[in-house]
C-alpha cells in the first residue's frame, strides 16, 4: 500500500493530485449532482516487456453523465516480469490493493460527507476475458478479486482496464 502513499494520481484536468486531493475532488464531483447515481471502479493495465508500467486507474461514474478518473503509474526497480501472466496478476493484485487502500481513505476523510450521496464502490475491472489468451485465468483473476471484497468485471465489460488505464501504457 506504500505505493499509494507516496507521489500522485494524476488527473488530466487537475494535475497531480495526493489521495486527499483526489478524494476532494471526488466528493467535490459528487456534490455537484448529490441527487445522482454513482459508480466508483478500480482497474488496471500493464505495458509488455520484462519492466512494464502499471498504470491504475479510479474511476467515478455519474450515472448517463459521464465520469473522471484519477491514474497512478506504479513501476518496479527491481523486478522483472517474465511472461504476461505474472503480468497480469500484478494488475489485479494492484487493482485490489488500490481499492482496499482507497476505500480506507475515503471512509477516514469522507464519512460524514458521503453519507449523503447515493453511490456504489464495489466493482474491480480486470483485464480478462473469454476470448484470446487470458480466458485460462479468468477464475484465477475473480477469485482474487472476490477474495479481497470486491466484485469483478471482466472483458468487454472491464472499460477502466482495457480503455481508461489502457491510454497510459
Amino acid at each position: 500500500m506504500e505505493k499509494f502513499k507516496q507521489g500522485y494520481f494524476y488527473n488530466p484536468s487537475r494535475g497531480n493530485l495526493t489521495i486527499n486531493q483526489v478524494i476532494t475532488e471526488l466528493t467535490g464531483y459528487m456534490a455537484q449532482s448529490p441527487e445522482k447515481f454513482y459508480d466508483i471502479v478500480v482497474g488496471c493495465d500493464s505495458s509488455s516487456g520484462k519492466e512494464p508500467n502499471f498504470p491504475v486507474a479510479i474511476v467515478i461514474l455519474r450515472k448517463g453523465e459521464g465520469g473522471r478518473f484519477f491514474l497512478k503509474k506504479v513501476t518496479y526497480k527491481n523486478r522483472k516480469f517474465y511472461n504476461w501472466k505474472e503480468r497480469i496478476l500484478e494488475e489485479v493484485m494492484l487493482s485490489c490493493q488500490l481499492a482496499l487502500f482507497f476505500r480506507e481513505h475515503l471512509e477516514k476523510k469522507g464519512n460524514s460527507l458521503l453519507s449523503k450521496f447515493n453511490y456504489q464502490f464495489r466493482y474491480i475491472h480486470a483485464d480478462v476475458g473469454e476470448n484470446g489468451q487470458t480466458k485460462d485465468m479468468i477464475k484465477e483473476v475473480v477469485g482474487l478479486i472476490r477474495g479481497n471484497g470486491f466484485e469483478p468485471k471482466i472483458k468487454p465489460e472491464a472499460y477502466v482496464a482495457t480503455t481508461v488505464a489502457d491510454r497510459y501504457t
